[in-house]
């Protein structure tokens, strides 16, 4: 078993909590309120340019070149979600300029960008790579049955599609290559990116 499948597996309760939170679930329906999903759009793009100066970030600690590349390869996936939102934000009227970040996201970010500052690129990759799997599992879990025909098809369409697939597992193998082994602080970073991520949902969710 591979590390990334191993802390993967090793956290499906917080994977099924973020499938089932009503949020994830509106957009499976096509019942979310729209207010709800403006509100989600402003605060990913908030995320998504932190995750992207984190890829940055990883890629300067890269001791090979082809991880370099890969990293540079995968910050330029983040600018295409971000090309996304910034299509959500024009259609429903949402100035990502004026976004203030709420205190989940502000604590993901922070958490993100303190651990691609100040620690070797194994954990690194790490924090990063629970985004990438959670939403990969939640774009085909909503897609399973076929992709319905409402308001938030593209964001099922965009997470469930084998190019993203293929991002979240090239991000995977580079949790293999720089995270040998699975140290306690592995296993806790991993857990608490998670956490964020239920966290953010839920935000969303109450916004």
């Amino acid at each position: 078993m591979t590390i990334s499948t191993d802390l993967w597996q090793s956290n499906q309760d917080l994977a099924q909590a973020c499938l089932e939170n009503p949020f994830v679930q509106g957009i499976a329906t096509g019942t979310l309120e729209r207010v709800k999903f403006a509100y989600y759009v402003g605060q990913d793009a908030f995320f998504l340019e932190a995750f992207a100066r984190a890829y940055s970030l990883a890629a300067a600690k890269c001791p090979d070149w082809e991880g370099f590349n890969t990293f540079h390869y995968l910050a330029g996936g983040v600018l295409e979600e971000l090309r996304l939102h910034q299509g959500y934000a024009t259609e429903w009227g949402v100035d990502l300029q004026q976004v203030e970040p709420a205190t989940a996201t502000r604590r993901y970010t922070d958490f993100l960008l303190a651990t691609a500052w100040g620690n070797d690129i194994g954990l690194v990759t790490v924090a990063m790579t629970p985004c990438m799997q959670l939403y990969a599992f939640l774009g085909q879990q909503l897609a399973k049955d076929g992709i319905p025909n409402h308001l938030y098809a593209n964001w099922i369409r965009t997470y469930s599609s084998p190019e993203f697939e293929q991002l979240a597992e090239q991000l995977e193998s580079l949790t293999e290559r720089y995270a040998t082994t699975l140290l306690s602080s592995v296993k806790s970073i991993y857990r608490y990116a998670m956490v964020c991520e239920r966290d953010f949902f839920q935000a969303a969710w109450i916004s």
